[in-house]
């Protein structure tokens, strides 16, 4: 059975309510805002340039994907890269593994990161406790200095790692830079991590370096981590070195060690000066970056200097407008990809509103007070953040200034179709919401917005620059209107350099490349929609196969949490009598409960809403959804405790308790 032809019939009974508001776009850009923008001016200057004349977004992918070497290159002169670019951009584009962008090319991430000096305010920073810091770019130069003469001194070299333990701060961003600027690796955690996970990630990299906190608050209390930061150093013995910043902790609090430095001693034992950037090739390592490890131990992702500098770069600038002087904030911690995406906004000379705590302590309010009183320009978050304001009828366009706000990101999940309508109703009627979809494994995104296309509702406005996506059959043959794999047909530089420790590349191989021939398949189950736009489904390896036809958790996701009486829900496919049945668990809502009534008003929803296929079999009440550190929920580790197989890494999730609440149900027995 082809699951994309059943998906075809089902089209229209998915799509059909609400289909004339659908076809309008909801959001469209000014002519003075299109102008104005970094992309009009990109087009306009290749148009000069090249004699091609593009009538919109999608004919300038389609040119990018179709002059990859010229287009990057663009990207380079463009974005004014600090380096020696070399006369070759790409070499063996058609082999996707094999390519390689910009051989003769030398340059570093940190110097490019750090081309802007003045009094100007680079990095605002706010914890939990309301305390508010403020670092000039001079400031971030001389604090940089010091951090790279205490690593020099420390022996830091060339292809060292050095690991960070750390809270959303500046000091993990000057360690970063201090490290990177010499040729080191960058990895971090987040402080919420337990030993086991920080030692599943960072025992894999052997880092020389550890730099680390001595508490960080989150949800009002204040958690400790000298005792974790120990037993961490004794169990990797490739730590040479541990570097502590005083946060939470007190500093020098029962933990701390005679030979671990606290950064207050080193920072005043050095004087400023001049920082050395050390040259390095286009695919010298960057970051080392993990998988989940939901599903085993993390693969360490390697990504490059260049490829993520160029990324980044064009991302920031040309698909969200970023310019000198904007105010970047994003909601992330040191384990998510979204720190890193974030903190290379230095790159086109914008502020960075760094915030470390809960998002709603003491209250929802947090994060739009601070960004309301910081003039932020783009405010970037997760999908279920959107939903939970919406769910607690807060509505932050009346309570705050948010004049200054362009652009509002979201990612992490798929943003549903209410959603959008809550983001321009209760945030603000003129502002850019661009979805956008990627991951860790590009360290950036395969889709995602642009300044100068509508927004229409439940899709990502497109394809990002210079990524050659399609949605992809069974066959590996291209579709559009139903949904398939996402896949990327030709190479981009952002690419993993390879995994750490993976002996002929068989796992990076096995991530990406065995469904289809020197195709990338990303694991999402998506769709293009006749905009050129995009809907993500789902995961494909979490995607539900009732009947042997494939859907999506996504769409049943975006009908039950319109039910008033629903605060969050998850489903999972079922093996059961020779077929899977889709199994709906949801958290009911204050002063709600799951009775036949309200179990058939979710199935009615469902089957109007999405499909009869989409409805399931069983709805059961449960009181905690597992998730990722990062926030994402976890359908197959659901999945896994429901079908009696063990989960190889609990410690990847964020409340592993939960699992609990699914194991051995009688309601699933039948």
């Amino acid at each position: 059975m082809n699951p994309n032809n059943n998906d075809v019939s089902h089209r229209d009974e998915r799509h059909s309510e609400g289909d004339e508001k659908a076809e309008a776009p909801i959001w469209s850009p000014s002519k003075a805002r299109i102008e104005a923008s970094y992309l009009y001016d990109f087009q306009k200057r290749l148009e000069n340039k090249t004699g091609e004349a593009f009538s919109g977004y999608q004919e300038l992918w389609q040119w990018s994907v179709d002059n990859i070497g010229q287009f990057w290159s663009e990207i380079w002169d463009y974005s004014s890269v600090i380096g020696h670019k070399g006369d070759v951009s790409v070499r063996d584009e058609s082999v996707m593994r094999g390519a390689k962008f910009f051989p003769q090319a030398s340059l570093n991430y940190a110097e490019n990161l750090l081309r802007k000096k003045g009094a100007q305010t680079a990095i605002v920073f706010l914890d939990e406790t309301g305390q508010e810091r403020r670092l000039s770019f001079d400031d971030m130069h001389d604090a940089v200095s010091r951090w790279q003469q205490a690593f020099i001194d420390a022996g830091l070299q060339k292809g060292d790692r050095v690991a960070g333990y750390m809270p959303n701060m500046p000091e993990t961003v000057i360690a970063m830079l201090a490290a990177t600027s010499l040729g080191a690796v960058w990895s971090s955690a987040s402080p919420d991590f337990g030993v086991q996970s920080v030692l599943d990630r960072f025992g894999q990299i052997e880092p020389k370096i550890l730099v680390g906190v001595d508490g960080y608050y989150y949800g009002g209390k204040t958690h400790l981590l000298l005792d974790n930061i120990g037993q961490i150093k004794d169990k990797i013995p490739s730590v040479e070195n541990v570097f502590i910043v005083p946060f939470a902790g007190g500093g020098a609090a029962a933990g701390m060690r005679d030979d671990w430095r606290l950064s207050p001693d080193f920072e005043n034992a050095y004087t400023p000066g001049a920082i050395h950037f050390e040259p390095l090739p286009f695919d010298h390592p960057l970051f080392i970056m993990f998988s989940s490890g939901t599903t085993g131990v993390p693969k360490c992702i390697v990504h490059g200097h260049g490829g993520t500098l160029l990324q980044h770069l064009k991302e920031h600038k040309l698909q969200c407008d970023i310019k000198p002087g904007d105010h970047v904030f994003y909601y992330t911690t040191c384990g998510w990809m979204m720190w890193n995406w974030l903190v290379s906004a230095l790159a086109s000379e914008a502020c960075l509103l760094l915030y470390d705590g809960s998002p709603f302590y003491p209250d929802g309010n947090i994060l739009w007070d601070y960004t309301s009183r910081n003039n932020c320009t783009l405010f970037g978050t997760a999908a279920k953040y959107i939903d939970a304001l919406k769910n607690a009828g807060m509505e932050p366009g009346i309570s705050y200034d948010l004049s200054a706000l362009k652009t509002i990101t979201s990612t992490g999940s798929p943003l549903v179709h209410e959603s959008f309508d809550y983001v321009y109703q209760a945030i603000k009627g003129d502002v850019h919401l661009a979805s956008i979809s990627g991951g860790t494994d590009i360290v950036s995104c395969f889709v995602l917005g642009n300044p100068i296309s509508p927004v229409y509702r439940g899709e990502i406005q497109g394809a990002g620059l210079g990524m050659a996506i399609e949605i992809l059959d069974d066959d590996g043959k291209p579709v559009e209107g139903i949904s398939g794999e996402l896949s990327c047909v030709k190479p981009f530089p952002c690419m993993p350099l390879y995994f750490w420790n993976d002996k002929g590349d068989e796992r990076y191989k096995s991530a990406y490349f065995d469904q289809f021939e020197n195709i990338w398949t990303h694991g999402d189950w998506a769709e293009k929609t006749s905009h050129g736009g995009f809907i993500i489904h789902g995961r494909s390896d979490a995607t539900l196969n009732p009947g042997g036809v494939r859907i999506g958790t996504a769409e049943i996701y975006r009908q039950v949490e319109q039910i008033e009486a629903v605060k969050e829900c998850i489903a999972i496919g079922q093996n059961f009598q020779n077929d899977v049945r889709v199994v709906l668990f949801v958290i009911m809502n204050d002063g709600y409960a799951l009775n036949d009534n309200l179990k058939s008003e979710i199935k009615s929803k469902i089957r109007s809403g999405a499909s009869p296929r989409h409805v399931p079999s069983k709805i059961i009440a449960v009181t905690d959804i597992p998730r990722t550190k990062s926030g994402k929920i976890t359908e197959i580790a659901v999945r896994d405790v429901v079908e009696g197989r063990p989960i190889k890494n609990k410690g990847a999730l964020a409340n592993p308790e939960s699992l609990d609440l699914y194991k051995d149900l009688e309601e699933l027995k039948n």
